[in-house]
Formats: structure tokens, sequence, C-alpha cells
């Protein structure tokens, strides 16, 4: 695979995700049993916004940079913790242009009680990986195939699991639907179990039918929260940001209206 999660890192869209992330892992520590956190496709684990990869942070300007800079407080709490995050992170390692993978964010926020697994398949990046996590004992790295990997860990010791999808989408339509078939599997195994998937918008006429399969499939309750930039017939890389989450905790929606 060609596909390098640092060259998008820190867009609009991996601001989107990172912030569910975040206000997902919050929602499952309202309950003192512990968690299962899963990552399938983990990446680098943290980025160099200023580095070559990451072409010096170019689309990184229209998404958590500007973030950064804004100068008004967020209206939101959950965009307030996220960039309490990031700047938690860029005073840790004193590099104003680093910035976390989901991995990071979620093996940052872990308490004693939960604990991750988190895979990654490209040897390179997987290496990355490790230096990232160093010191997070509750979070464990894997060079291997997150998805084949799911059916060994799930159901999981503690009966509550939160599991990141998030594709390279290489080949979207076949992503989409292997995507699907994992959430089905994960869900048969542990019915509780709360998925995040992120889907990019494109082309409405890969989106829509997969979307539709998806109802059809579900017998778990689902939420959409789609994050449009560009108008939906516009020729551009990614019109949007989209996350299906399948078992939304209580009232998330209600929450994700006001940060999305």
């Amino acid at each position: 695979m060609k596909y390098r999660h640092s060259f998008h890192a820190g867009n609009f869209a991996d601001v989107h995700k990172h912030v569910a992330l975040l206000a997902l892992l919050r929602s499952m520590q309202r309950k003192d049993k512990g968690f299962l956190y899963l990552d399938t496709h983990a990446g680098a684990g943290r980025y160099d916004l200023g580095g070559p990869e990451a072409h010096r942070g170019a689309e990184a300007r229209h998404g958590i940079t500007l973030l950064m800079h804004a100068g008004s407080a967020p209206a939101a709490q959950e965009i307030h913790d996220y960039r309490d995050l990031v700047a938690a992170l860029r005073a840790d390692v004193a590099d104003p242009h680093a910035y976390p993978g989901s991995p990071w964010i979620a093996a940052h926020t872990l308490r004693a009680q939960d604990r991750g697994i988190c895979w990654e398949i490209l040897p390179s990046e997987y290496r990355a990986l490790e230096r990232a996590l160093g010191g997070f004992r509750r979070m464990r790295a894997e060079c291997d195939d997150g998805y084949q990997q799911l059916s060994a860990v799930l159901p999981s010791r503690e009966r509550r699991c939160l599991l990141l999808i998030d594709p390279p989408y290489e080949n979207p339509s076949a992503e989409l639907d292997q995507a699907l078939q994992s959430i089905l599997a994960c869900l048969q195994r542990l019915a509780n179990t709360v998925v995040l998937m992120w889907y990019p918008i494109k082309d409405e006429r890969t989106l829509t039918p997969w979307l539709a399969r998806v109802e059809r499939a579900l017998s778990a309750p689902a939420l959409n929260l789609e994050l449009w930039i560009y108008p939906r017939d516009s020729r551009v890389g990614l019109n949007g940001s989209g996350l299906l989450l399948v078992n939304p905790p209580y009232q998330f929606d209600q929450r994700a209206a006001l940060w999305q």
C-alpha cells in the first residue's frame, strides 16, 4: 500500500474524527468499569506537521492549525478538550508541530482499568507507532492486520469495547464493504461494541448505496455524523468527512450537534 496517514494528518477530516474519538472515550469513562479500545488501522501514532511527509502542514492549515489558532474559546467542551490534548502533546515533546494520531489520543486518555490494542500492518509505520506509544502502559501495538485480529480479542474480558476503524480507502468501494463486514462480525461477538468508523465523502454514487446497505444490515442503533466542506457535486479530492457510529452513547447525538 502507498497510503501514509502523515500525508493528510491534521486536515479537517482528521480533526473531525479525533474530536469524536476523544468525546467517545470520555463518554465511555462515565462508567467506572473498564473497557477495551481497539484501533484497526493505527498509523504512526504521532506526526510532525512541519515535516515533508505532511507537506509542511499544508492540509493541516485548514484543520488543526486553524483550530489551534482560533482567537475565541470554542463553544463546545469537546472542542476545548481536544485543543487541550493537542497542546499537552506539543508541550510534552517541546515541538509546536507535533500532532497526535488516534492511538496517542486513546493511550493518553485511558484509565488504569482500561486497556487498548492498536494494529498497524506496515512495518515502518509500526516502528514509528511503537516509538509514539513509548511509556503508555495501557496501550499495546502490534504489527498485524487489524481486521483479522478482531476475532482473537472479542469478546473482551471487560465486556465493553470501543472500536475505531479508519482504513486507507485506496479502493473505496471494496474497503467500505470490508469495514461493514468487520463491524457485523464484531457485533456478533460483542453486541454492545461501540464502533466509530471514518469514511471519506467523495463520490455519492459509491457512498449512497453503501449507506443504504449499512442501514439494512445493522440491527444495532447507529448514527451518521457528516461534515461537508464543499457542495455535494464538487470535484475536489474530499468533499467532506463521514463518521458511522454504532451503539452511540446516550445523548451523544445531541452533544455532537454542538461541535460538528
